[in-house]
């Protein structure tokens, strides 16, 4: 049934506003938003006129503070006699958020970072009565330190206006906000006495800046134009004023201790520890220099950037920083660690004394063998009780909370991490993240006070955080089937049986992954350096992905013009060929085991010169799957060709090496039409000739010297200056279709193995 018709959809949208663990917690009552009512409720209205243009009239908005209970956002929406509709909520985004949740159960909308269907009804549908939609939670919460890095890192100003009406519609109200601050801490380096050359080779190029500011590396990708702070800083005012205008708290950066060498001239005694190598990089870009929090010095260096920081940008006084991120801290001493959690505190009060310290809480799971309980204990109960907020950052899996006795009394927010490195690829906990905040909230003396979204990297599966960010305003868990079922119709504008079954396939299958050691970091032999041993395993069956790729293709002529349709069929064809390359890699390390030349060069044949070509051109296809996008917005921030040069190495690098060596080789791994062409096919390509010469000359394959020469052709992707398309090439469907005529019924054998 229609989900424009149905009364008992309100059901769906009507949630119950209960008691919460943030009343445990005065010490955040002073978190709330700044801007006015009449302001909120302006910058919805602009928001709706860029979303929905001369519709948006049909729309009425306000804020009115006083509608929210213990500081828990509502909006309330109601139809006029004349076709409008009402909304009235107590913060921007819970009014936004309201009106979003009639735009898809009501008008079958849809919004996401790859299209939107917004095919409203005429009139429209009419309320009877007043739609209440409100949340147990406090906060939401939305970003990762690296999503900044992975994804948004060339973003210009539309981009980010995009990116803040998509935080709102999906209620986000505590964003992080770390952009433009290396343009600050430039000025603290300079008023504590170090050069330009200290300061340069301190910062790590753009694409890496996240872990440059969590400390764990340092110059690799560098040095920073000044260009650069002048335009992150000038983005970064823009960002914060629309995300206080919707009423959202900001999230600024604070000190963690983590400073340049030049330092060192300048104060020789003071307290600094090398920390590190950090993963597998060497020490000329690893190896930090950390201040220890207890030295005087570190309370100045923070107080320094921290009056900046609320210069320049103001505050809603929360502030994110993460001390020993993937580093393991020198001692293991309890009362070390709570006294560098108080000295770090205290470098925030001293300038701002109404403090939140928001702390990422991936520490605990990435040093485990470190972070036990009398550690996690220690450095949490040097703070305040109320005055740290943790994020359980990939509680959809790993929770922490539930063997810290809800992190030792600190509040804490729990979060779906979902992507690694910004991986290509179907994924998705959609179980445990239906249950997981759920469970969080009736934990025995849980400190729950909101729940959050933390991907290293976004623009993929835009159906999970879609999902996630609705369970921020449930009050139970939701029916799966049938709310994927809705979502396909209102991501197409179609009842189409195909689609909600196609969903329902895949929402049991690859989007219901329960085993933890999967992350969702994409380990498909298709975007991994080729070897003879290379992790082939599969969380889901593939046949539930066949039959979900069927049906879309046999639906494909009707929902053609639907841009949302042509990425999903772009996005499950390419995920039916990735797995096909693992397939077809098998034949081929079984083949080359068995001496089987012919088996060889068949199977090696069909997957470098037709099945990877044709990948190819179906993620040209599509806007979304572009390299030649990346690249261009990278090179486009850019002043001179010097600079260009620059970005573009960045931006290359990070996709493929990541590193000077391949130190975190393809961790951020993209199918991109252009990528797939010049740098994965190019790699299978030697694989596959490698093996038939060393079976040809009776020789063993060495990894260690294909590496070497594999590694010159991961190298001349970097430098090779080749411009990419950025405007789609081809049909999606027709492509789509030629696929799948070749390729669907080697691809049944293949789950009948």
């Amino acid at each position: 049934m229609s989900p424009r018709n149905v009364s008992g959809v309100v059901l769906l949208v009507v949630f119950f506003l209960f008691a919460t663990a943030c009343a445990k917690f005065p010490t955040l009552d002073h978190i709330k938003p700044k801007a006015s009512d009449k302001a909120q409720g302006r910058a919805v209205a602009e928001l709706l006129k860029r979303l929905l243009g001369s519709r948006s009239a049909e729309f009425l908005v306000s804020v009115n503070r006083s509608l929210s209970v213990d500081s828990l956002d509502v909006c309330e929406l109601r139809s006029t006699r004349y076709g409008k509709v009402v909304a009235t909520g107590s913060t921007g985004v819970a009014v936004a958020t309201g009106i979003y949740n009639y735009l898809k159960y009501f008008c079958n909308c849809h919004v996401s970072w790859s299209g939107d269907q917004l095919d409203l009804p005429r009139p429209l549908p009419r309320l009877t009565g007043i739609l209440r939609i409100n949340t147990p939670h406090r906060f939401r919460y939305y970003q990762n330190v690296c999503t900044f890095s992975y994804s948004a890192v060339w973003w210009d100003w539309p981009r980010w206006q995009r990116e803040i009406d998509w935080m709102a519609l999906n209620g986000i109200n505590l964003p992080l906000a770390f952009t433009g601050q290396e343009a600050l801490w430039q000025e603290v380096y300079r008023a504590l006495g170090l050069n330009q050359s200290e300061i340069e080779e301190f910062f790590s190029g753009p694409a890496f800046l996240a872990w440059n500011r969590m400390g764990n590396m340092f110059k690799f990708g560098g040095p920073l134009p000044q260009s650069w702070h002048v335009n992150q800083l000038s983005l970064q005012l823009k960002i914060l004023e629309r995300m206080r205008s919707l009423g959202m708290i900001t999230v600024l950066p604070a000190f963690s201790g983590n400073i340049p060498k030049g330092i060192l001239r300048l104060y020789p005694e003071a307290n600094v520890t090398r920390l590190g190598p950090w993963s597998h990089f060497n020490c000329s870009f690893s190896c930090s220099y950390v201040l220890d929090p207890r030295d005087p010095l570190f309370r100045r260096i923070g107080s320094l950037f921290l009056t900046q920081v609320i210069k320049q940008f103001g505050t809603d006084h929360v502030y994110n920083t993460d001390t020993f991120n993937e580093m393991t801290p020198p001692s293991s001493d309890p009362a070390y660690l709570s006294a560098v959690s108080s000295s770090v505190f205290s470098s925030m009060t001293a300038v701002d004394p109404q403090a939140i310290w928001l702390m990422q809480g991936w520490l605990f799971f990435s040093d485990a063998a470190f972070w036990k309980p009398p550690q996690i204990e220690a450095l949490l109960r040097g703070v305040p009780l109320g005055r740290m907020v943790i994020l359980d950052l990939f509680a959809e899996t790993e929770p922490i909370y539930s063997y810290t006795q809800s992190f030792y009394g600190q509040p804490f927010i729990w979060c779906m991490l979902q992507n690694f490195g910004g991986n290509s690829g179907l994924f998705g906990t959609v179980e445990s993240v239906n249950r997981g905040p759920f469970d969080a909230l009736h934990f025995p003396n849980s400190t729950l006070v909101g729940v959050g979204m933390t991907p290293e990297g976004i623009e993929q599966n835009p159906v999970t955080y879609e999902l996630m960010s609705e369970l921020a305003w449930r009050k139970e868990p939701v029916n799966l089937s049938k709310w994927v079922s809705l979502y396909a119709a209102r991501r197409y504008g179609s009842m189409q049986e195909n689609f909600a079954t196609a969903w329902i396939l895949l929402f049991g299958s690859v989007y219901n992954c329960s085993l933890p050691h999967y992350r969702n970091h994409n380990h498909s032999p298709l975007v991994r350096r080729p070897s003879l041993h290379m992790n082939c395993d599969l969380w889901y069956e593939p046949a539930n992905l066949l039959a979900a790729w069927k049906l879309m293709i046999e639906a494909a002529p009707s929902a053609a013009a639907k841009e949302t349709f042509r990425y999903d069929l772009v996005d499950v064809t390419r995920q039916v060929l990735q797995v096909l390359t693992t397939s077809y890699y098998q034949d081929i390390v079984d083949a080359f085991q068995k001496h089987k030349m012919p088996e060889l060069l068949t199977a090696g044949g069909v997957l470098v010169y037709d099945l990877l070509p044709e990948l190819n051109r179906l993620l040209s296809s599509d806007r979304h799957f572009l390299l030649g996008t990346w690249l261009e917005q990278a090179r486009s921030l850019a002043l001179d060709e010097r600079e260009a040069r620059l970005y573009d190495l960045n931006a290359r690098n990070q996709l493929t090496l990541w590193g000077p060596s391949g130190e975190i080789l393809d961790y951020a791994n993209k199918q991109w039409g252009g990528l797939m062409e010049d740098y994965y096919a190019q790699r299978w390509g030697l694989f596959v000739n490698t093996l038939v010469e060393c079976l040809d000359r009776g020789q063993p394959f060495k990894q260690d010297n294909f590496n070497k020469r594999v590694f010159q052709v991961e190298m001349g992707f970097i430098h090779n200056s080749r411009q990419y398309p950025s405007k789609p090439l081809g049909d999606t469907v027709e492509i789509a279709h030629r696929i799948f005529l070749k390729y669907y019924p080697q691809a049944l054998k293949m789950t009948q193995k």
